[in-house]
This record gives structure tokens, C-alpha cells and sequence, in this order.
């Protein structure tokens, strides 16, 4: 989420105001956008205003935990925006999952339209440029539950989890066979499972 600071934002507190900044094409594209992901999610998430776009996040009731650079802050999911030279929806889930994005370019480019994609981001520069329905079934096959296990599966996969609570060092643990992120997935989601 650090790259997008560095992105046009707008100083916007509410979706309402910043779809009414907008010149009229851009409100039209995002105002369209939007339609496609209030549709598509699932009531675990949840629409505010982030980092200068419209974004959207697991609801802390949903996923108490928080985002891992910020536990206060909740789990990023998703952002839309009106860049300078684009539009730009943000997928965060594309990029922890290789077999999604292989899903998501396939389709995307399958609906003839042309994929300009990043890390987690697809940009155009008309509304007429995006694959809605491709948008659409992205957000189905990334429900939030899906989501957090997908989240988690890549912090353990990184190293990069959740810092315990104390300060003691924990016991030196043996090398373990590195995982597939499918893997892990499974892994996270039965431990879920598992604690209901």
C-alpha cells in the first residue's frame, strides 16, 4: 500500500465528494466501477475513503486482526481511482494469488479488451477499455473469508507475519519444507475451520 502514496490523491472524506470532483467522463467511469464492485462484494467488506481513493477493506469485525503493517488499520482489499493519465482499480488479492491473475489476464484479454496491468493494479483510460464483467467475477472468486485465509497464507510464506504480543525469543524450530501458497491456503483455512 506504500506505492499508492505516492500516486494523484485526492483530500476527498467522502465518496460523495470525491465522485463530485471529478470531471463528468471520470465520474461516469468510476460512478460505473463502483456500481460493478458494490455488487460484486460480499457484507465483510466494507467502502471508505483511503490513501486518497475510494477503497474498500475488511471490516475490523470481520477480521479483527488488521492489516499486518498496521493492526489498527483494517485489511486492505480494494481501491478505485481516477489517476492522472488513467483509471485505476487496485486488486490487492491478484497479486497474492498467481492463479488468479493467470485467471484474470486470460479473461480480461479473452473479453478483447487490452490488459495494461501492475502488481495489483489494472489501469485504462476509458470506462469503454474495462472488462466490468471480468472486474465482477474477480470480486465473486475473492469473497473475504477467501480473502483473510489468501492474506495470511502469503504473511507465512513471507516471514513476514504478525510480531507475537512479548518480547521473548521463541525456541530455535527445525528448517521446514517450503510450501506452495496453495498450500498454505489450505493450511490457514482448515486451522479457521478448525477454531469455529
Amino acid at each position: 500500500m506504500r506505492k499508492l502514496l505516492a500516486m494523484v490523491q485526492s483530500k476527498a472524506t467522502t465518496v460523495g465528494q470525491y465522485l463530485k470532483e471529478l470531471p463528468e467522463d471520470r465520474r461516469r467511469a468510476i460512478a460505473a466501477i463502483r456500481t460493478v464492485i458494490l455488487a460484486n462484494i460480499d457484507a465483510g467488506i466494507e467502502e471508505v475513503m483511503s490513501y486518497g481513493m475510494i477503497s474498500y477493506h475488511v471490516s475490523l469485525k470481520v477480521y479483527p486482526d488488521g492489516y499486518h503493517c498496521d493492526p489498527q488499520m483494517p485489511l486492505p482489499y480494494l481501491a478505485i481511482a481516477s489517476q492522472k493519465k488513467h483509471l485505476a482499480v487496485y486488486m490487492m488479492g491478484l497479486y497474492m494469488d498467481p492463479d488468479d491473475t493467470a485467471w484474470f489476464a486470460k479473461a480480461w484479454k479473452a473479453a478483447g479488451k487490452k490488459l495494461d496491468m501492475g502488481k495489483s493494479c489494472v489501469r485504462f483510460k476509458k470506462l469503454e477499455d474495462a472488462a466490468l464483467h471480468v472486474l465482477a467475477e474477480a470480486l465473486r472468486r475473492m469473497p473475504s473469508q477467501r480473502y483473510i485465509a489468501t492474506y495470511e497464507a502469503n504473511l507465512i510464506g513471507t516471514g513476514q507475519q504478525r510480531k507475537p504480543a512479548t518480547t521473548k525469543k521463541a525456541p530455535a524450530k527445525k528448517a521446514r519444507k517450503a510450501l506452495s501458497t496453495k498450500e498454505i491456503a489450505a493450511k490457514a483455512i482448515a486451522k479457521r475451520v478448525a477454531k469455529k
